[in-house]
């Protein structure tokens, strides 16, 4: 492909989801990949990631307690609709472990 064919050709990059223990087991997947050119907000992916698991009664509610890890940051108290999550990155949910 010539320099010239690349620049026509839009760049689909990924964000990887991945779930840890009763997000896992929710989904019934380790992980999912959303492809996108753009950013999307964090609170975009966990929708995202609950459309990919609609026989999930549980995924909605499990997500929503989850902490989040962008390419192992932790969010913390970010506002998940404004946090831009870029292609190209790793989301990780974690679930509450015992005792936190």
């Amino acid at each position: 492909m010539s320099p010239d064919e690349s620049q026509m050709c839009p760049s689909i990059g990924r964000i990887t989801l991945r779930y840890w223990a009763a997000a896992r087991h929710e989904a019934g997947v380790e992980a999912d990949v959303v492809e996108t050119d753009v950013p999307l907000t964090l609170a975009d992916l966990r929708e995202r990631a609950v459309a990919l698991h609609p026989d999930s009664d549980r995924l909605p509610a499990v997500l929503g307690v989850c902490a989040a890890l962008v390419d192992d940051r932790p969010v913390g108290r970010q506002d998940p609709g404004t946090l831009l999550v870029q292609p190209g990155a790793t989301v990780e949910f974690l679930p509450p472990f015992a005792g936190g």
